[in-house]
């Protein structure tokens, strides 16, 4: 079969860019097919635009807790047009790095347009086919809208399209309490805007109780009202005002409304039957190498509905590209990929932070770190899971932590014993001092109060010169 591409990509957003950028410059021939924006969502309506907000309501924040380092700030005011004009300025600043213009100077021959295959091996662009040894589907997800009674009739935003919004709210009510309705309901409310957070369950469900405890009261103490554990029963809305219903029969008057509940694999219209390609409940049905049911196409980030964060796209993107062009197994582990919530503060994780059998726990509390307590973040903590010796799992709330997550990433990725890990020197005094802590809160019930080590320690003492 006469091929015109060695892979197809597509979707041009975090995977599909990181595929086809890896895979050229190795001397792939590769065709990049993108129906909307270059970047796709962590680009254009995710990580960098929410990013770009919290880092100014952070910043707003900061001016008025400087207090308690003894720095008075008066008329501290916040331009919401202007903090979103800088979400945008944020968004155009690296969008060269995604550009078609970019992609085309690397070799990548970019196509505009939706693609659906034809066959197993092709794919149709409007009136074009192109064939192609590898083809790989990184269209992404999008928001769910949930069954809500009268949602379909009021206007609302998803994350989407809520960077669209250009007037300050009067009141912004988030439904949904996962990672983004956390973000964006603790960054408005430290811009000075009255938020509402309402989440069928528990806030940020994957995390430990007590993080949650800690982001909770943060919110609260930021001037959030928070309702966990309640249904939305119903919404409608008039020319000035949204009214929402909730299960218990309260009501609760905004003017905005951001859903959050949750997001879609990107499936639809691609004809995915015609290449032999099946799906799950939650995306593209994929094995551990990422391969579909036809073994010639792989599905790589949000569209196999799993874990749905930019750096596991990127990832993916590394697994395929040693596949696809070098024939090289590969195979996907999640044990050693992080998350992060950038609420205030922090929360990260990494593995399993589950108790089982043989499961040992060790924490350190931030206000035992003494950069923390120059700095008055002393808020959170740091924790792991630890089995034989060696991580299982780690979780840190406070300051900082999606920073501080990555060593027990690396940990655990190259699954380091304990003992090797403490070989780890940090400067201090920095906040990374709590991960070295850690490691000496295993060490010492072994060496300090070890009756053993403690008999041998006088002997030695005695016989020793």
């Amino acid at each position: 079969m006469k091929f015109d591409a060695d892979l197809v990509v597509i979707g041009a957003g975090s995977a599909g860019l990181s595929v086809a950028a890896g895979a050229v410059q190795m001397g792939a021939r590769v065709v990049l097919i993108e129906g909307g924006e270059m970047g796709g969502d962590c680009l254009n309506t995710g990580c960098v635009p929410s990013k770009a907000l919290i880092e100014a309501a952070r910043r707003a924040k900061g001016t008025v807790s400087a207090k308690k380092l003894g720095v008075s700030c008066h008329d501290v005011s916040v331009d919401y047009a202007s903090v979103m004009r800088h979400v945008r300025e944020t968004i155009a600043a690296i969008e060269p790095h995604d550009s078609q213009e970019r992609f085309e100077g690397l070799g990548v021959r970019v196509i505009c347009g939706y693609a659906e295959f034809a066959s197993k091996n092709s794919v149709r662009v409007g009136d074009e086919t192109v064939t192609a040894r590898r083809i790989i589907v990184a269209t992404g997800a999008t928001p769910i809208a949930p069954p809500i009674n009268g949602l379909d009739a009021v206007s609302y935003f998803t994350n989407e399209t809520f960077f669209e919004i250009r007037n300050r709210p009067d009141h912004l009510i988030i439904i949904g309490g996962g990672p983004i309705g956390v973000e964006m309901t603790q960054a408005h409310a430290q811009l000075g805007i009255r938020t509402t957070l309402i989440e069928r369950f528990e806030i940020l469900p994957s995390e430990i109780k007590e993080t949650r405890e800690i982001v909770r009261a943060k919110l609260l103490q930021d001037g959030v009202t928070v309702f966990e554990n309640c249904d939305v029963s119903g919404i409608n809305e008039n020319e000035t005002t949204k009214t929402i219903t909730l299960g218990d029969g309260q009501m609760i008057e905004g003017s905005h409304i951001l859903v959050a509940t949750g997001r879609r694999a990107n499936v639809q219209g691609l004809n995915l039957s015609a290449a032999g390609i099946e799906t799950t409940d939650v995306g593209i049905k994929v094995d551990d190498s990422l391969r579909t049911t036809n073994r010639a196409v792989y599905a790589i980030g949000d569209v196999i509905g799993q874990e749905q964060f930019t750096h596991v796209a990127g990832y993916h993107a590394s697994l395929v590209v040693r596949s696809a062009l070098f024939g090289l197994p590969a195979k996907v582990r999640k044990d050693h990929i992080p998350r992060a919530t950038y609420s205030d503060p922090e929360v990260a994780s990494v593995g399993d932070i589950s108790d089982g059998k043989g499961i040992e726990t060790y924490r350190v509390a931030y206000d035992g770190l003494d950069r923390a307590i120059a700095g008055a973040r002393t808020d959170g903590f740091a924790q792991i899971w630890v089995k034989n010796g060696r991580v299982r799992g780690a979780t840190i709330v406070g300051a900082q932590a999606g920073e501080l997550i990555h060593f027990w990433s690396l940990v655990i990725a190259q699954n380091l014993k304990l003992s090797k890990a403490s070989s780890v020197i940090t400067p201090y005094p920095t906040l990374s001092d709590i991960n070295k802590k850690l490691i000496g809160a295993y060490f010492t019930p072994r060496l300090f109060d070890n009756p053993k080590i403690k008999s041998f320690v006088k002997l030695i003492q005695r016989w020793v010169p």
